[in-house]
């Protein structure tokens, strides 16, 4: 069966992708941008990728006409690019529009559950895009996910952040709202189970996990899982925009996501009852099941899919062919070259850089610039890194993005995400004959981007130095 995947590049897409192709599927994926897709991992005989920016209807031609099921997993709330509402409601209508000139029978759509009662901005939007999308002439099938519990979901991924790092936490009222988490397996069994089934046309199912939870208990649940006891209070005088602010500076998430998920958290996300378990013979994850089987996946080093990979900024909007050309003219550059001991051991430290790993030098310096983004309302240092020993274009690498990662010539280059008054990246080139490049580059904005550089030119010049020093010695890393 041919399937049109589109989001490829995002956390389910990731997920789904492999079980598809187990199926023996014939898959074509749609991302906006091919440099972020990882094809190593995949029979090239049975996948092709297509660019495709849903946002732009010329490029909707590259969807082929022969395809019999089609999954929408596009998603842009936590896009840092526009109003994801309305881009939302754009992407749905060109999809329904090209899907209505192929022979596609059935679209399958992964939605939030949805309150009859009271809608969250996220949930609207949602609602809305099901709305455009069942208005198609091919058969709908929509699953309503509650929050998905796994390795790399943003759901996990704060938690995690509150649980692991405050002993004591003090949150707004909607700590008392209920919830029924899914585990991502479950859900991708859902994806699969649904293809082409007659019972699953035009109709709508929620997808839940087995437990009806508050946000208190799934926080005192997680850590108990990890062995950690909390006390939790809630202020109930606690502002929304103040509960968006103490997201934003206790996890990795963006300041926008944030408060788009405190509007969600108001909202109870309780699933209906349905047969669609029972017809497809899924037995749920519960709750603390699905945190275990989490930190399997993470302690082995096979997360394979990350929401801050899928996370929307300018660089992935714009795609990362507009700034993989590092510019010379009217830059500033810090350049240095080693000669590495063990060449090899010294390219194994730079595929690990970052994250749990650090920057080999001086890494307070790197954390209180993280700390100091997040004061100025960037991304900071919190996202770490999806893997500890791979690293693909596209990823997410605490306030960088990797532009290109290529471990046969030997070259990684990354482009800062940081709030900073002009454009940055930082490469890593090991020579044929041993000798490490590293090259930080900086396009200044304006005078403010000049001040900059000059003021850290002593910080830069230090800690450039230690780090590439550290590179090219020989000593193995141990984590």
């Amino acid at each position: 069966m041919k399937i049109l995947l589109t989001g490829a590049t995002g956390y389910i897409a990731q997920r789904l992708l492999p079980v598809l192709l187990e199926n023996n599927h014939e898959i074509v994926c749609c991302v906006r941008d091919s440099r972020r897709f990882n094809y190593h991992n995949y029979d090239p005989a049975r996948i092709k990728v297509i660019e495709v920016d849903f946002l732009k209807k010329e490029t909707l031609l590259n969807i082929p006409s022969d395809i019999d099921v089609a999954y929408y997993l596009i998603h842009s709330m936590s896009t840092n690019v526009g109003d994801f509402e309305e881009m939302e409601g754009i992407s749905a209508k060109n999809f329904k529009n090209t899907l209505q000139k192929t022979n596609v029978k059935q679209v399958i759509y992964l939605s939030g559950i949805v309150n009859d009662t009271e809608l969250s901005k996220h949930l609207s939007s949602r609602k809305n895009v099901e709305s455009i999308l069942s208005t198609g002439a091919y058969a709908m099938t929509t699953l309503r996910a509650g929050i998905i519990m796994g390795s790399g979901s943003a759901s996990f991924e704060i938690i995690r952040d509150l649980v692991e790092k405050l002993p004591i936490i003090i949150a707004p009222r909607w700590l008392r709202t209920r919830s029924q988490p899914i585990a991502i397996r479950n859900v991708i069994q859902y994806l699969v189970g649904v293809i082409m089934l007659p019972e699953a046309f035009n109709k709508n199912f929620d997808i839940v996990g087995p437990d009806i939870l508050s946000y208190k208990e799934m926080l005192l649940r997680f850590g108990k899982v990890r062995g950690l006891n909390h006390r939790i209070f809630v202020a109930p005088f606690i502002q929304p925009r103040i509960s968006a602010f103490w997201l934003y500076f206790l996890t990795s998430v963006s300041f926008s996501l944030a408060k788009n998920l405190v509007d969600s958290m108001k909202v109870e996300i309780v699933g209906k009852n349905n047969n669609l378990r029972e017809l497809l013979g899924i037995e749920l994850i519960n709750y603390e099941t699905a945190i275990e089987l989490a930190f399997d996946k993470i302690e082995q080093n096979q997360v394979l899919s990350s929401w801050k990979d899928a996370q929307t900024s300018k660089i992935i909007f714009d795609g990362i062919a507009n700034h993989i050309e590092v510019p010379t003219n009217g830059c500033f550059k810090d350049i240095r070259i080693v000669e590495a001991d063990k060449p090899e051991v010294s390219l194994e430290k730079i595929w690990r850089i970052g994250g749990a790993n650090g920057w080999y030098y001086a890494d307070w310096l790197w954390s209180l610039r993280g700390f100091l983004d997040k004061l100025a309302g960037g991304v900071g240092i919190r996202r770490g890194r999806k893997s500890l020993a791979e690293i693909y274009a596209g990823d997410a690498l605490d306030f960088w993005r990797v532009l290109l990662a290529n471990k046969e010539e030997k070259r990684l280059l990354l482009y800062g995400e940081m709030k900073i008054p002009g454009e940055a990246w930082l490469e890593f080139i090991i020579e044929p004959d041993g000798t490490i490049h590293q090259t930080a580059t900086f396009r200044p904005l304006g005078i403010m981007g000049r001040l900059y550089w000059f003021f850290l030119l002593p910080i830069h010049r230090t800690v450039f130095k230690g780090m590439i020093r550290k590179i090219a010695d020989n000593e193995i890393i141990r984590q």
